[in-house]
C-alpha cells in the first residue's frame, strides 16, 4: 500500500521572496527537541528535510560537501578493480541521458504524494567540508541534536558516531537487510523482488545499512519508472516513517524490529554492460 501524506501546499515564488528578505529565524531549545538533518543536499533529501520541519520546528540542516568523483572512482577501483569500478562509472554517465525522459514521471510523484523537492530558505543551514570532519563534531556539541537524522551523505566513521551524543538515523532507499547499500529500489525489481521495492528507516551502526530497522514502507513502482525515479518514489512514499522514527527517538520509544532471518546483501551500481543488457532484455532501466 502506497503511503499518501497530505501536506500543505508548496510556498509561492512571492512568498519565498518574502521569506528570504524577513529578519533571520532565532532558534532555541524553547521551540522543542532540536533535530539535525544530515546531507549532501539535492532535491530527494529536501522532500524529507521539508516534511520533518513541518513535524518538528526546532530543525536545522547541516550539509556536507560531497566526495569529488574521482575519489570515488578511486575507492571502487581499490574494491573491485578498474574494469569493474569504471562500469559501474559509465552506468551514471550513460543513464544521465534518461533523465530528460523520466522528468514527467518525477512530476507524477511529486503530485501524487504532495512533497515539495524545493529548499526552504527558512530553514537555518550550515555547510561543513566533512561530516568526518572536526568542524562537524564541533557542531553537533554546539547544536546538541536530541536526534540526527541523516539522508544521502557519506558514511559516518566510528570516531565521528562516538561524538554524537544522540540517536542517529538514516534513511536508506531500499529495503534491510536484503538491499543495503546502492539503488536498493532497482536491484529489488532485477531480482524479482518487488514485494521488497521500498524504503527504510534504521539506526546508525559502523556497517553498511547494517543498523537496527526502525520502519520500512514497500510501495509498488510503474512501469514508468527507472533508476532516475525510483530514489525519487522511495523517498516520497518513505516521509511517514521518517517522521514516525524521529518521533520515536525524541520520545525514547526506538525499537529495532528483529530482521536476524533475512539473507544481507550489500549491492552497488550496475556495470553499464549489465544495465544495458538488463534494460534491453528485462525492461527495467
Amino acid at each position: 500500500m502506497i503511503i499518501n501524506e497530505k501536506r500543505a501546499e508548496p510556498l509561492t515564488n512571492a512568498e519565498r521572496d518574502e521569506l528570504i528578505s524577513s529578519p533571520p529565524l532565532v532558534f532555541s531549545e524553547e521551540a522543542g527537541p532540536r533535530v539535525v538533518v544530515l546531507t549532501q543536499g539535492g532535491p530527494n533529501p529536501e522532500i524529507l528535510v521539508n516534511t520533518l520541519k513541518r513535524h518538528f520546528s526546532n530543525l536545522v540542516v547541516i550539509e556536507e560537501q560531497p566526495e569529488s568523483k574521482q575519489q570515488m572512482l578511486r575507492q571502487k577501483a581499490r574494491r573491485f578493480g578498474w574494469g569493474t569500478a569504471l562500469g559501474q562509472a559509465a552506468t551514471m554517465a550513460v543513464s544521465k541521458f534518461g533523465k530528460p525522459l523520466a522528468r514527467r514521471r518525477a512530476n507524477e510523484i511529486v503530485r501524487q504524494f504532495h512533497v515539495d523537492t524545493r529548499p526552504d530558505p527558512t530553514i537555518r543551514r550550515i555547510v561543513v567540508d566533512s561530516a568526518n570532519g572536526a568542524e562537524f563534531r564541533r557542531l553537533i556539541g554546539e547544536l546538541k541534536p536530541a536526534v540526527l537524522f541523516l539522508v544521502s551523505c557519506r558514511m559516518l566513521k566510528p570516531a565521528t558516531l562516538e561524538a554524537v551524543g544522540c540517536p542517529v538515523l538514516n534513511f536508506h532507499a531500499g529495503i534491510n537487510p536484503q538491499y543495503r547499500g546502492q539503488q536498493g529500489g532497482y536491484w529489488a525489481r532485477v531480482m524479482r523482488d518487488e514485494r521488497n521495492f521500498g524504503a527504510t528507516v534504521h539506526l546508525v551502526d559502523a556497517g553498511v545499512d547494517t543498523g537496527g530497522v526502525i520502519y520500512q514502507v514497500r510501495v509498488t513502482p510503474s512501469r514508468k519508472d527507472t533508476m532516475h525515479t525510483y530514489p525519487l518514489l522511495l523517498t516520497a512514499a518513505g516521509t511517514n516513517i521518517a517522521v514516525r522514527a524521529v518521533g520515536a527517538a525524541l520520545s525514547g520509544k526506538l525499537s529495532p524490529q528483529k530482521m536476524t532471518k533475512k539473507p544481507s546483501r550489500q549491492w552497488y551500481h550496475p556495470t553499464v554492460w549489465k544495465w544495458l543488457w538488463i534494460g534491453v532484455s528485462r525492461g527495467i532501466w
